[in-house]
């Protein structure tokens, strides 16, 4: 499976849907493996500061290959990589940010979102990220 365009289109759209459906404007930032800028879309309405956020959210989500907020568990205060979100100058140890994986589990990249509470940012990630299992539309192909 790769992270195509039209995928990654479909993961924004799915997570703009939800967003909607929460009556927040947030910031989407979908990118490769590479951590590479893939797909994004600010919603009218959405902070700039959430900008660098979602694209920080979504890079420590493939980094790590973990959702963002599971990076604090070992970045904390007392924790064994105490101070770990201070590396790489781009993580954000807090909810929104999803790994994308392929059906046979393979990394693809992640998404991150910004602009609503932690837990709705964590909620449209998720409806973004499910997404990836929606079967495609012919105008996809």
């Amino acid at each position: 499976m790769t992270l195509t365009d039209a995928l990654a289109q479909r993961i924004i759209e799915a997570a703009c849907e939800k967003a909607r459906a929460l009556d927040i404007a947030v910031v989407i930032a979908v990118i490769d493996a590479g951590t590479h800028l893939k797909a994004f879309r600010r919603m009218d309405g959405a902070v700039l500061g959430s900008i660098d956020v979602a694209i920080k959210k979504a890079r420590t989500a493939a980094l790590f290959e973990v959702d963002s907020e599971a990076v604090w568990e070992y970045a904390k205060p007392g924790a064994p990589a105490e101070g770990l979100h201070l590396s790489n100058g781009i993580l954000a140890a807090f909810a929104g940010g999803i790994p994308l994986r392929g059906a046979a589990g393979e990394m693809l990249g992640a998404i991150g979102v910004s602009g609503g509470a932690v837990a709705q940012d964590r909620e449209v990630a998720a409806a973004g990220a499910a997404a990836l299992f929606v079967p495609e539309t012919n105008s996809e192909k």
